[in-house]
Formats: structure tokens, C-alpha cells, sequence
């Protein structure tokens, strides 16, 4: 696509993010939604759809949905209605799935993301509850399409944006929030490989200072925040580029190839289901009272934009240092434990920026499962603070801790890397030193006080590392200065 495309057109991006959210049980039905077990064993006959069975609203799935809408900013229903989606498919039973239509319980919300270059605000239009269909497989059999059953039933929220977003890194950076949201509010892990949270876009592209919407199509089967990123921008540039030649866009749902990254067509408008929605007969209206809404608004957490804030007020952080610690709520935590028990926030957030996080990065793993405890992280900064470990040595230790249970002060010991603070054990290295190098004394006295890190040094290698550099220099500079 040419530039002058870029000049000419602008693209429309609307997000439909579904969250599978962290209850224990199914939406409906007391019945396991657990991730990752056996094919059909976390079903009863009301996920099956059998005759007589009645669904019951599982309370959590409310609560929750109300965090997020509260967390978006949205308004929050006082009575809203389940309502019956209709279609046929094999993994859905009862041919239908309980949802909402009309009566979302949250609505009219915002969030705001930020960029590098501009801050921008993004409506959110709804956020309703639903439950999940099953799953069809059509890879492990060759003749036949399986269904496992398991996920059919599973509470979700659905969070629909505005037709706000211009851009795919404006979209990224939408889905990348709404990810941190539900991890701080901690109903939903926000895995977008294993499912639980899913993106539908829908993307249309238009002239330059038009108002109306050109021929959207929707995306799907994108299973990453990049995949997302770049499905939108392949159909932003297909559709330019379509325009261009003289052709017409076509309301379609499109698929996301993650081989040619490219999107192919799954189904055309003609093709769209007509989902016949009405109101569910076997569920009551949910209401919810000022009490309950005042009661929820008690059980939310400072969440990353606050907690980014009052890191940069409260501890002196840069604001780049505070929005990559507050990116996971628990690395934050973890970090607030650290300063905690050290007493000093900017060597607790030195440590976790740089040791920590390089091997959460390099094992691929979350704070949750990092093997250091904020207690013991906190013993070994204050033995470098203490200045009876250098910083190479802490860096030593750090890597010793990783894969022992021992105390930092024990593992410097036994390491043999307790600073030595004895003056006088390191008066006759110094004196050494001074004598042994009389043209630098010289030089230093002339003016060249960079040669302090010279004779610092030589003390550091005749006491094989032991030497409290911070001693030596005072040491030094006492005797050439005296």
C-alpha cells in the first residue's frame, strides 16, 4: 500500500473481547470449569441440555462482571434480563446459548491507553454475561469431528468497544488493558493461547473527514495480542488497496491465517445467523441494589494506572520504572513486600528490574512461580546496602539463591565474598598501593582525581575482592590529600 493510501484513508476498529472468568463453577450449573481436563468429564445433564433441567445464575459471575464494569468506568444496570442466542452447531446442545441482548448490566464506560506518542480514550459500548459453547475438534480424527463438552456452560463476559480505535497499535494497546484489568481484579488469567480470553475485531477503512463507516468485515481465530495486531493491519491494508482498484468491500467474517498471515473468508453477510433472541423464560431478572454495587466497589484493587501514580509520588520511581512494575499486579506486590521489609524503595526496585525480572524473562515464568521469596530478596539488599557485599557479589548470591533455600548472608560467606570493613587489615594494601605507584600518586595530586577508581582497583585485587571499595576510597583519599 502506498503512502498516499495511508494519506487518504483511515481505518475504523471496534473490539469484541470475550473474558472466561476465574469461577469455579459453570455459569448455570454446579459443575468444574477447570481448564485442561479429560474431554467430557466436567458435564451434567443441564450442560447437555436434557429436558427439566433448570439453570441457576452462579452469584460470582455477576460480581464479577460488575468489577469490570466498574473498573471501566461503565454504568451499571439496576435490572437487566438473560436472554436466549439461538443457532444450531454440535458442540451446543440445548441449540442455544444464555446470554444477554438488550439489557446488558454494564454500559457506557471508557478506558483510557497510552502510546508513545499520544494518550487516547476508548468507549466501551457493553459488557454483558454469557455462557460458553463446547469445542469441536476436527484435527485428531480423520473421518470425524469430535466435541468435548467440557467448556459448554463456562461464564464469560463479553466487553464491546467503540468504533473508537484508528489504528492497530491503538488496538493492541486496548486488548493489552483490558488483559491487565481482569489479572488485577483477578477474574480472569487473561491466556489468550489456552482461550480464556478471545478477541473478534471488526474493521472498515473510509476517506479521509468522511463521517460515515465504510463495509466492515470481522476477524477471528486470533489467538495472540500480536496476531491481533497484525490481522488488522493486513485487512486495513487488503481493504485500501480493494478500494483502490476499483473494487467494492463485502460484509464478511474473515479468518485469521497464522501460516500466510492473511485473513481468507469463513462466511459471507448472506451466510450470517440470525440469532432470534429472546427473552430467557427459565432465569429471573437480575437486580442489582445500591448495596451490593456499594459493597463490590469495596472489594477492588488499586489498579495499575492508580498504583503507577502513587509508585512515581510515594517512591520516587520514574514513570517508565512504575508502569513496568505495575504491568503485573502480583510483580507489583512483590515489589512493595521487597521495599517493605528493606526500608529503601529504590534499591528494592533496582533488584527487581534487573535480577528479577531478567529471569522471569529468561524461564518464561510469572512472580508466581519465581523461587525467591520478597523476605529473602529483601536479606540480600540489605547486605548490599550495608555495603558488606559489593554489587557484583549480590549478583553472585542472587544467582545462588535462585536454586537454594539458604540464607544470602550464609551463601556470601560460604562464597567468600563478605566485604572486608577492617581498617586495619586494608591500611598496609593501601599503603602498598601508594607506595608501589608513585607516578599516579603524583598525577593525582596534580589534579587527575579520576585515578581514585585506579587505586580502588588495586585494592580490590590484592584483597582478592574482599575490600569494601567505599572504605578504600576514603582510605585513599585521606592519605594523598592529607
Amino acid at each position: 500500500m502506498s503512502t498516499i493510501a495511508h494519506e487518504r484513508f483511515e481505518a475504523v476498529i471496534g473490539l469484541e473481547v470475550h473474558a472466561q472468568l476465574l469461577t469455579k463453577s459453570k455459569a448455570f450449573a454446579p459443575v468444574a470449569a477447570q481448564y485442561g481436563e479429560a474431554p467430557n468429564t466436567q458435564v451434567s445433564p443441564l450442560c447437555l441440555g436434557h429436558p427439566g433441567t433448570l439453570p441457576v445464575v452462579n452469584e460470582n459471575l455477576v460480581r464479577y462482571i460488575i468489577k469490570m464494569g466498574l473498573a471501566t468506568n461503565c454504568s451499571v444496570a439496576p435490572k437487566s434480563i438473560f436472554a436466549r442466542k439461538n443457532y444450531f452447531y454440535p458442540d451446543l446442545p440445548k441449540g442455544y446459548q444464555i446470554s444477554q441482548f438488550d439489557t446488558p448490566i454494564c454500559f457506557d464506560g471508557f478506558l483510557d491507553i497510552e502510546l508513545e506518542e499520544y494518550d487516547k480514550r476508548i468507549g466501551v459500548t457493553r459488557i454483558h454475561m454469557e455462557e460458553d459453547a463446547g469445542k469441536s475438534i476436527h484435527d485428531q480424527d480423520p473421518y470425524n469431528t469430535l466435541v468435548d463438552l467440557n467448556r459448554a456452560g463456562t461464564p464469560l463476559i463479553e466487553i464491546v468497544s467503540e468504533p473508537d480505535l484508528r489504528t492497530p497499535q491503538e488496538a493492541y494497546a486496548y486488548l493489552t488493558k483490558i488483559k491487565q484489568i481482569v489479572q488485577y481484579l483477578e477474574i480472569c488469567d487473561g491466556n489468550m493461547e489456552e482461550g480464556s480470553l478471545r478477541c473478534d475485531a471488526n474493521v472498515s477503512v473510509r476517506p479521509r473527514g468522511q463521517k460515515e463507516f465504510g463495509t466492515r468485515t470481522e476477524l477471528k481465530n486470533m489467538n495472540s495480542f500480536r496476531n491481533v495486531e497484525k490481522a488488522i493491519e493486513f485487512e486495513i491494508y487488503r481493504q485500501i488497496e480493494l478500494i483502490e482498484d476499483g473494487g467494492e468491500v463485502v460484509q464478511q467474517t474473515r479468518l485469521w491465517d497464522t501460516t500466510k498471515m492473511q485473513t481468507r473468508v469463513m462466511r459471507s453477510k448472506e451466510e450470517a445467523h440470525d440469532y432470534r433472541y429472546f427473552p430467557e423464560p427459565d432465569l429471573p431478572p437480575i437486580i442489582v441494589t445500591d448495596a451490593l454495587l456499594e459493597e463490590i466497589k469495596t472489594e477492588l484493587p488499586e489498579l495499575a494506572d492508580v498504583r503507577q501514580k502513587r509508585f512515581v509520588e510515594e517512591y520516587g520511581m520514574s514513570e517508565v520504572d512504575a508502569v513496568t512494575i505495575t504491568e503485573s499486579r502480583y510483580l507489583a506486590d512483590y515489589f512493595e513486600e521487597v521495599a517493605k521489609h528493606t526500608g529503601n524503595p529504590k534499591s528494592a526496585s533496582n533488584i527487581v528490574l534487573s535480577e528479577v525480572l531478567r529471569v522471569l524473562n529468561e524461564q518464561s515464568i510469572d512472580i508466581g512461580e519465581f523461587s525467591i521469596t520478597p523476605e529473602r530478596l529483601a536479606e540480600l539488599v540489605a547486605l548490599k546496602d550495608g555495603d558488606k557485599i559489593n554489587s557484583s557479589a549480590m549478583q553472585q548470591v542472587f544467582n545462588a539463591m535462585l536454586d537454594s533455600d539458604k540464607s544470602p548472608q550464609a551463601l556470601a560467606e560460604e562464597m567468600n565474598l563478605i566485604q572486608v570493613s577492617d581498617t586495619g587489615f586494608l591500611e598496609p594494601i593501601v599503603d602498598e598501593i601508594i607506595a608501589n605507584n608513585p607516578d599516579e600518586v603524583q598525577r593525582y595530586k596534580e589534579g587527575k582525581k579520576q585515578l581514585m577508581g585506579f587505586f580502588v582497583g588495586q585494592a580490590m585485587k590484592a584483597s582478592r575482592g574482599k575490600a569494601n571499595p567505599k572504605l578504600v576510597t576514603e582510605m585513599v583519599t585521606k592519605k594523598l590529600e592529607s
